[in-house]
């Protein structure tokens, strides 16, 4: 029974975070007994691939390699397997597959002290190597972090991460999108369309929030924009009073485009702005960064698209190498641009990618 429960969260029936049916519920579904469910259940709580939450439920806190699976066997650590990261993860696993890996899967929550834990169940698993997102953003000494890595048993490689201040002859490999160049991009757009007054909601406190704010403030410089502090604005949370105040300070500040971090953010500042009396692009054009729902947008939104799986794809391609060949492969330091998917939230009038 544990093999079955095994197989399924493998395939991706129960994801990691999700809670699993009732044990009397199982018993029905594979028609065992409810004490053999209670043994595969805890076999698995062993194992730390679920876990058992006092009053709430059991849910899948990582994912078992197929036992059908051959070759290498891949640990991956994530902040979220619900938003962003499930196309990294996509692309993780088609590589791994054809290679004909083995892939566990675990979420630290954005919890940097679940980190450890996690890790260290990976390789009680069998991990052989790893790819590791940490949450080096809300971490006192990111850079002490990523040093310590070097102490793991096993190969790794940082995916969507990179040493915030490392020695120049640091080993780390890493595969990361440059936002900053994506960023730059969207402005530049925006400036070919006409606009000089562009604003800025952003986010603080996540994995991309400062570098996404910075590319801004270089592009406004580089790009020769006005740069308008009252719509210049960085919130770790944005509620939607707050963003209606932002559209209506760049509505009184005379901005007509904003480049927004966050397509639910730029969803609810659509909306603000058009409680606001302002069309949508005609009086405010908005690009957004992640494209993770930009397109159902109404328009739909312009957005800065990250290469998610081609990162997650190569992030495994490298780690693979250095597996199969061992440590005399060099480390690698990969940067992948993003596309700017041109939508009719911009004002542009032809779709187009760049």
């Amino acid at each position: 029974m544990a093999e079955r429960l095994r197989e399924e969260i493998a395939s991706g029936r129960w994801p990691v975070g999700m809670r699993l049916p009732t044990e009397p519920h199982l018993a029905e579904t594979y028609a065992v007994g409810l004490n053999t469910v209670r043994r595969a259940v805890g076999i698995l709580v062993a194992e730390g691939v679920v876990d058992r939450r006092q009053g709430s439920g059991t849910y899948v806190t990582a994912i078992p390699a197929r036992s059908a699976g051959s070759g290498h066997l891949v640990g991956v650590l994530v902040p979220s397997t619900s938003y962003y990261y499930p196309r990294v993860i996509e692309g993780i696993e088609r590589v791994l597959a054809a290679a004909g890996a083995g892939v566990i899967l675990a979420s630290s929550e954005y919890r940097p002290h679940l980190e450890g834990e996690r890790v260290a169940r990976l390789l009680d698993s069998g991990a052989q190597g790893l790819i590791l997102v940490p949450n080096l953003h809300v971490m006192d000494d990111p850079q002490a972090h990523v040093d310590s890595l070097r102490e793991l048993p096993v190969p790794y490689i940082l995916a969507e991460r990179r040493p915030p201040s490392p020695d120049p002859d640091d080993p780390t490999s890493y595969v990361v999108t440059n936002h900053a160049g994506g960023v730059y991009a969207a402005m530049r757009h925006l400036v070919r369309l006409g606009h000089t007054r562009i604003g800025h909601l952003g986010r603080v406190r996540t994995g991309t929030g400062k570098i996404i704010t910075d590319g801004y403030e270089r592009a406004v410089q580089g790009l020769g924009t006005t740069r308008i502090p009252e719509a210049i604005v960085a919130h770790e949370e944005w509620a939607p009073d707050g963003i209606f105040e932002f559209a209506r300070a760049c509505r009184d500040n005379q901005v007509t485009a904003v480049f927004c971090h966050g397509d639910r953010d730029a969803a609810t500042l659509l909306a603000s702005a058009r409680r606001l009396g302002m069309r949508v692009p005609d009086d405010l054009a908005l690009v957004t960064y992640d494209d993770e729902v930009a397109e159902l947008g109404d328009p739909p939104l312009t957005a800065v698209a990250p290469p998610k799986g081609e990162l997650g794809a190569l992030a495994a391609e490298l780690l693979l190498r250095r597996l199969t060949t061992g440590p005399t492969v060099p480390p690698h330091r990969v940067e992948l641009q993003p596309r700017l998917i041109v939508r009719a939230s911009c004002g542009a009038t032809v779709t187009s990618q760049h």
